[in-house]
């Protein structure tokens, strides 16, 4: 597993190890709850120490009988004949342990070392005897000592608390905390698995080990290795101390002490027992699980029955007192745990609407599902409005299928009811996710519908929602501003009306959006409408509006910003839970790294976007064309399979309006050099494209026709699309390198003199782009242009990935786990052109992240 979030600790690591063998000696304390990785790291500090420093490393063993000196038995091998003799001396009664610890001081001070002891809250009190006399004398000795120790299982009384006591007047021992891992690191270990990364953070609460063995064993609710974790933890409990665990476990992850103690009198002893075993831990008035999926192992082996009882039993506790909104969930749990049906429509639905105002949507989806379980006990007013409330959960939470179901089932249950102005409404949200969903065509007809059955009934807030559903519609699919803007105006003049902030800072922004994509004018009003809808705290629509600036700004190639608007949209929908917009703006992520010709780190995109269970079909089309367009690049298979798997997921329109998908076709059938399939293609899509204008859509497509020889109808065309329809190659070109598209570049200076077709070689061969190199060649014979060289160098040929020096330069400072920025450093290059060997290097090794590069590295030195 890779050392996420420890460059920190293993630099400070380093830095008391580079210290102490130069002197005065060092000791280190490691710390952390079970499965946090101290082993990891004092591993891969070991890995790091120059090599004239003796590493000696050795562990303390959960032992029923600890083994005296357990650490020095495992090192002795490696130590001098007179602290092995010592040792032996020790063991067999004929020495005296401080003899023992003068030879191995001794030892220490002849050579540069590392010692390394681990798990020492295992540990027996010869070895703790030690730690305390090498702790005193390290000033004098060229050693740095690393000690580990888990900081959940000792108490006020362990031994290993006296031993710190002990070391905390000593200012040459430093403390380091190895903290649960984050959001963002356990989201990257989960890429490629088809994981709910946000599930996988909560239930593991950032615990490495519970990670990897999730990771490893997906199919699997509890990995084997965690229950078997858990139950050996548990098997050395008192029955007392079992017994409240497994209350804990019914109760939930967190649980008020004075509700344990009205559960279970007199349990401080038994929770003390519990707390110094590392199974929960206790903050303040409350106790909880260290992790949910310790606490869902520790709940499977408790009885159905007495679960039943626990239920049953807090439930009346929790009613006999005043309900605060926090205790809501709580009590629809065990409302549905006690078999109380009326109680849990008493507490889901209001545990539902509580989360979803706290913008908790996953929460709120499972709270509402709660409560449709039970929906033959209610009204139909009461189901539909249960419906509706679901559907927006579940849509918000990127539970798109569900989310469509639930709301489809509320349109028919309001028009059964002759409720016109919420089946309007109803109609209106269902169009809105239809669209994601990639069935363009049918959330036309049901938007169109929406405002049919709403322009019947009087003005409305819900009429002003339609008619700004029909604004966004039209600006998805490239209408025409004029259309964009009449269906706006409406929107506007009723969300003004009705005091609607969300439907007026909506219709401005898809205003100003559809001129920006056909006309080119348009940007400063878009980001005054993020701004706005963020400025006056409306996450839906800043959530939603910001994350289709980074889907308008790929649209337009435009590297720089699609970084910055990308940033942006991830941190604001990952901040307040917009998991479908998160979603969409992480694919829109991976288009912009395509578009900078950082190819591997848009695989590693796509794919963490494909390995989410919850991503929307639009979604998942669009990392699969990403994945089969930098396999085309690369002239790797499968593409086409890609390709058409993405056109299967939405319609043809869907496939069209977000740009990508059928440009990619067509520059698939270029590079595998079927010039037919490219005039088919591109035709295609101009004809799909003929009642509606789009220049960034149009313009690439005719290009395409152009570069293959044919005559390209007249259409609109963009920025370097029209330089290069005009026959301008050299401007479009330079275009191109001012967008940051350096693939773009390189394709359009084919059309150009010799020395154009020389960079756009050097910029292919830079890229991996062997298709595109061969077909580069290819131009040059036919022109009589002759290559500067012909292939790699011999250095190249001789390596077997084909990595120039620089290249393997560049690896070997991977290996030292270097940034693009401090690569750039050592090798007075700019970041970016470290970015670019970077790139180069990981697609020629054909691996996704720098680790894997420098594995292949290490494998290749052994070979």
């Amino acid at each position: 597993m890779d050392l996420l979030e420890r460059e920190a600790v293993l630099q400070d690591l380093t830095g008391h190890l580079r210290d102490a063998v130069s002197g005065p000696g060092r000791m280190a304390l490691v710390r952390g709850e079970a499965g946090i990785g101290k082993t990891s790291v004092v591993n891969r500090l070991a890995q790091l120490a120059d090599p004239h420093i003796r590493v000696l490393a050795g562990a303390c063993d959960p032992l029923a009988t600890p083994r005296p000196l357990g650490p020095l038995m495992d090192l002795a091998p490696y130590l001098g004949r007179a602290a092995r003799t010592a040792l032996t001396g020790a063991l067999t009664g004929t020495c005296r342990s401080d003899e023992v610890f003068d030879c191995l001081l001794a030892d220490l001070s002849s050579y540069p070392s590392l010692l390394i002891v681990e798990d020492v809250h295992w540990a027996d009190e010869a070895t703790m005897d030690l730690l305390r006399y090498l702790a005193r004398r390290l000033p004098s000795v060229p050693a740095l000592v690393v000690v580990t120790y888990r900081d959940d299982e000792i108490g006020r009384t362990h031994h290993v608390t006296a031993l710190l006591g002990t070391l905390a007047g000593y200012p040459w021992v430093h403390r380091h905390d190895l903290a649960p891992l984050s959001r963002r690191a356990v989201a990257r270990l989960a890429t490629g698995h088809a994981v709910d990364a946000e599930q996988l953070y909560h239930v593991s609460a950032g615990n490495p080990f519970i990670v990897t063995e999730i990771l490893a064993a997906p199919a699997e609710s509890i990995p084997a290795t965690v229950r078997e974790a858990v139950a050996g933890r548990l098997a050395g409990l008192s029955a007392a101390a079992r017994g409240v665990v497994d209350v804990l476990a019914v109760l939930g992850r967190r649980v008020s002490l004075p509700l344990l103690a009205g559960m279970l009198p007199a349990t401080e002893e038994a929770l003390d027992e519990a707390v110094a075993c590392g199974i929960v831990r206790t903050d303040g008035q409350v106790t909880e699980f260290r992790h949910e999926l310790t606490r869902l192992a520790v709940l499977e082996s408790v009885p159905a029955p007495y679960r039943l009882r626990v239920h049953r039993q807090v439930l009346t506790a929790m009613r006999s007192r005043p309900v605060a909104a926090d205790d809501l969930a709580l009590l629809a749990d065990h409302a549905e745990g006690a078999g109380d049906p009326t109680a849990v429509l008493e507490y889901a639905p209001a545990a539902a609407a509580h989360a979803a105002a706290l913008g908790a949507y996953r929460e709120a989806a499972a709270q509402y599902a709660r409560a449709l379980r039970y929906a033959d006990h209610l009204t139909p007013d009461q189901h539909t409005f249960l419906l509706e409330g679901h559907s927006q959960a579940c849509l918000l939470s990127s539970r798109l299928d569900e989310g469509v179901t639930s709301r489809r089932r509320a349109v028919k249950l309001r028009r059964a009811q002759g409720d016109r102005l919420r089946e309007g409404e109803d109609l209106r949200w269902l169009s809105c996710w239809l669209w994601p969903g990639g069935r363009t065509a049918e959330a036309r007809r049901t938007g169109l519908d929406a405002v049919r059955v709403l322009e019947g009934l009087a003005p409305s807030r819900e009429l002003g929602r339609a008619y700004l559903n029909l604004c966004q519609l039209a600006c998805y699919e490239h209408e025409g501003v004029a259309v964009a803007a009449a269906y706006a105006d409406k929107a506007i003049d009723l969300g003004e009306r009705f005091g609607d902030a969300g439907v007026v800072v909506q219709a401005r922004f898809h205003a100003a959006a559809a001129r920006m994509l056909s006309e080119g004018s348009g940007w400063e009003d878009c980001e005054r409408a993020v701004s706005s809808a963020m400025a006056q705290d409306l996450p839906e629509d800043a959530g939603f509006l910001a994350f289709n600036m980074c889907w308008f700004t790929a649209l337009q190639r435009d590297t720089a910003q699609t970084t910055a608007a990308v940033k942006r949209a991830e941190a604001y929908c990952l901040d307040r839970d917009l998991l479908s917009y998160l979603l969409c703006t992480k694919v829109w992520g991976s288009w912009g790294l395509l578009n900078r010709g950082l190819w591997p780190q848009a695989v590693d995109a796509a794919q963490n976007v494909l390995s989410h269970p919850s991503s929307p079909p639009v979604v998942r089309a669009l990392a699969l064309t990403v994945l089969g367009l930098v396999r085309a690049h690369q002239g790797k298979a499968p593409v086409w399979p890609l390709l058409e798997q993405a056109a299967s997921l939405v319609d043809s329109n869907c496939l069209l309006d977000t740009g990508l998908g059928w440009e990619a076709r067509v520059e698939a059938a270029w590079l595998a050099g079927d010039h037919e399939l490219v005039r088919t293609e591109a035709h295609r899509g101009l004809d799909a494209l003929a009642d509606r204008t789009h220049p960034w859509l149009s313009g690439p497509l005719a290009c395409w026709i152009r570069r293959v020889g044919g005559t390209p109808p007249q259409v609109a065309a963009a920025g370097p699309h029209a330089l290069e329809l005009a026959g301008d190659w050299a401007g479009a070109a330079a275009e191109w390198d001012r967008l940051g598209c350096p693939h773009h570049a390189a394709l359009v200076r084919l059309s150009g003199d010799a020395p154009a077709l020389h960079q756009a070689l050097t910029a292919f061969e830079a890229l991996g782009a062997r298709p595109a190199v061969a077909r580069t060649r290819a131009v040059m014979r036919t022109l009589g242009v002759r290559p500067i060289r012909r292939g790699p160098r011999a250095a190249t040929r001789a390596n077997p990935y084909e990595l120039t020096i620089r290249e393997m330069d560049v690896l070997k400072l991977l290996d030292e786990g270097l940034s693009d920025a401090e690569i750039a450093a050592r090798l007075y290059i700019t970041p970016k052109t470290a970015g670019h060997h970077v790139g180069a290097v990981l697609s020629k090794l054909g691996v996704h992240t720098r680790q894997e590069a420098a594995r292949k590295l290490h494998h290749s030195e052994r070979g």
